[in-house]
């Protein structure tokens, strides 16, 4: 079972990197046809444009508010306009689209810097005055800030919740002793998101540290016992209404994370985007087991009890095992599989598994 597990996820890694590569190829490509497709509107906008400001022009001498003479410049005039307008947009376009293809999509977008080389919010405002006449007036915001060009590394709040359950050697999933619905795992801890290839944000390591909390719930009335070095399932004497044992873990997850990005260039800055963009990351954890309970509540001669039992239950203390992960910018489907089995010295392995939602906010 655990070798098919990691060759899923090496497959699913290499068939993953062949998809993005292909899909940031096709979003470069989109571009450029959309950039010619507005190529084709901008002569039909100005057109429309041009009817509009005829039909004005029109309106006005039939109200005998123009000359017949007057009206004849103006058209003109307009004709001239828009006709220039159409020249001017279809260059402007043209220099994008082989802007674009010179430099393989990364392009620098310019930003307002003043005579300091600070950057700010430039605002600018056409007032008029009293007598009728205008003037301009421009104010640039300036707000100081040393800025880091190349930010390659970034960090995050990771939050996981989902289904816990654990494989037993020998033993199919749907045989399993715990209940599907009712055994969950939280998981809550901090990532840090770092660039390995200089000009490239495809490849990423992803590695941080993170507190597991693995639940899981019995069926039929029992509950965990620890007995001359074993931990086994027993039935107990009054009737449940809950049964639970927590794992408690804190570990170091490493990830080596993939997917597309945006990249975002001025002169004084390279950012790369993560937004609406797919990841996927694969990679393993280690780390403690921090503590092992067990909660139980019962009815027992007409009294609600409540038993929370902190003892090692035989759990082994280091914790290890594999992780992956795959979804859009931080909403991610998150898997985990401890190779470490949960109690030492079993004479029947088992492991911990978790499937459930991940959130890097």
């Amino acid at each position: 079972m655990r070798v098919i597990i990691i060759y899923l996820v090496v497959w699913f890694a290499a068939f993953a990197v062949q998809k993005v590569a292909a899909q940031e190829n096709q979003d470069y490509q989109h571009k450029i046809e959309m950039l010619k497709a507005k190529k084709e509107q901008i002569g039909q906008q100005e057109k429309e444009a041009l009817k509009i400001e005829v039909e004005e022009i029109n309106k006005r001498y039939e109200k005998n508010q123009i000359s017949y003479e007057e009206a004849k410049i103006l058209k003109e005039s307009v004709a001239k306009k828009r006709a220039l307008n159409i020249e001017n947009r279809i260059a402007i376009v043209d220099n994008e689209i082989l802007l674009l293809e010179r430099n393989d999509g990364n392009v620098l977008e310019a930003e307002t810097i003043d005579s300091t080389g600070n950057t700010g919010l430039a605002i600018k405002l056409d007032l008029t005055r009293g007598d009728g006449s205008s003037f301009k007036w421009e104010k640039l915001r300036r707000k100081k800030k040393e800025l880091k060009y190349d930010r390659r590394t970034y960090s995050d709040f990771v939050l996981a919740i989902g289904l816990n359950n654990a494989l037993i050697d020998g033993q199919s999933i749907n045989d399993s002793p715990y209940k599907i619905g009712g055994s969950r795992f939280f998981e809550m801890g901090w990532s840090w998101r770092t660039r390995v290839f200089k000009n490239t944000n495809f490849v990423r390591l992803n590695y941080g540290f993170s507190f597991q909390f693995n639940g899981l719930k019995p069926k039929d009335n029992q509950y965990f016992v620890a007995e001359n070095g074993q931990v086994e399932l027993q039935e107990f004497e009054y009737d449940l209404k809950k049964s639970k044992l927590r794992m408690d873990n804190l570990v170091f997850p490493v990830h080596l994370e993939f997917g597309p990005s945006k990249l975002h260039k001025t002169d004084k800055t390279i950012r790369y985007s993560l937004r609406n963009q797919f990841r996927l990351g694969v990679g393993a954890y280690g780390g403690f087991n921090l503590g092992t309970r067990q909660k139980l509540k019962y009815n027992r001669n007409g009294d609600n009890v409540k038993d929370k039992l902190k003892r090692g239950y035989n759990t082994n203390d280091l914790v290890y095992g594999l992780s992956a992960y795959a979804g859009v910018e931080g909403v991610l489907l998150y898997a985990k599989y401890d190779l470490n089995p949960l109690f030492k010295d079993a004479l029947v392995d088992q492991h911990n598994i978790s499937l459930g939602l991940r959130f890097d906010l």
